[in-house]
């Protein structure tokens, strides 16, 4: 097999499998929508989100208050554009958290495989598998105080043993094809075959993981919230907008229905791209469905 990507295909080639995916288009469209209200959010909103006006508060949807009002008078659309800038900060950082550290350490342990090196390396993955994010959230908390720095570092901590043990897998059955053992006979070290050609035979799978994981990564950060060790005032945050209104269902039902549909389909969307982004890599799995 020669030195290439396993899934490999010309650029054009996979634009247009893109094209032909419902699973991916729907997804990047859904994908789309919020992330350019998060970039919108960072210029105009249609009310500031920091300003409490009390006497307004609760109001239905309307032409003045698209998705209307909050129990503290703020307006629920704008507060949802602010909200996804927060949240897909938050997971996006933590994703990349979680690839620059632990690809590197799946790496190691795939081209130190059985030696002692490897086996610490997936016992320290084992280990932090054993604490949930929001363990590691409430731990982080009770040391340095709730915030959305201490909610990155906590999924971003989670994220690690997900991409080594992807990138330590994939590239095992690696080592032995013909090309690498070739390098290996031209006097290549390890680390420059991992970076070489074991890398980007992979990347497919990091990209695909990488949505997966930022879908979490936004989930997390929305439950993290919820329980108020997240995105803190005045920054609104999906996850503590339902925590504030999710006992007045029955009377604002807006307060809570439009925040869990932006997390919904935010979540929604990133899974179908990803899904898609699956088949497009490796049409063998679209032909075995």
């Amino acid at each position: 097999m020669s030195d290439m990507s396993l899934n490999s295909r010309p650029a054009s080639g996979l634009l247009g499998s893109a094209l032909r995916s419902p699973s991916f288009m729907i997804g990047f469209l859904l994908t789309l929508l919020f992330v350019l209200a998060a970039v919108i959010s960072f210029f105009w909103v249609p009310y500031d989100v920091t300003v409490l006006n009390i006497p307004n508060k609760l109001k239905a949807p309307s032409l003045e208050h698209w998705f209307g009002t909050d129990i503290f008078g703020r307006d629920i659309f704008s507060m949802i554009m602010v909200g996804a800038r927060v949240s897909i900060a938050v997971a996006l950082v933590a994703v990349g958290i979680g690839i620059v550290a632990g690809v590197p350490l799946g790496l190691l342990a795939a081209a130190r495989h059985g030696s002692l090196l490897d086996e610490v390396i997936m016992r320290g993955n084992d280990l932090v598998f054993a604490f949930p994010a929001l363990l590691i959230a409430i731990m982080i908390t009770a040391v340095f105080g709730p915030g959305a720095i201490n909610a990155i570092i906590a999924i971003g901590i989670f994220n690690i043993p997900v991409f080594a043990r992807l990138a330590r897998g994939a590239a095992l059955s690696l080592w032995t094809r013909d090309y690498v053992l070739a390098a290996r006979v031209a006097g290549k070290g390890q680390a420059r075959i991992s970076a070489e050609h074991i890398l980007p035979n992979i990347l497919n799978l990091l990209i695909v993981q990488g949505t997966i994981q930022f879908s979490l990564g936004i989930l997390a950060e929305a439950g993290l919230a919820f329980v108020g060790l997240g995105t803190q005032p005045p920054l609104p945050s999906w996850g503590r907008m339902l925590a504030e209104h999710q006992t007045l269902y029955a009377l604002a039902p807006q307060t809570v229905i439009f925040p869990g549909l932006a997390i919904v389909l935010t979540v929604l969307g990133l899974n179908l791209m990803g899904d898609g982004l699956r088949d497009i890599f490796d049409p063998r799995l679209r032909r075995a469905r």
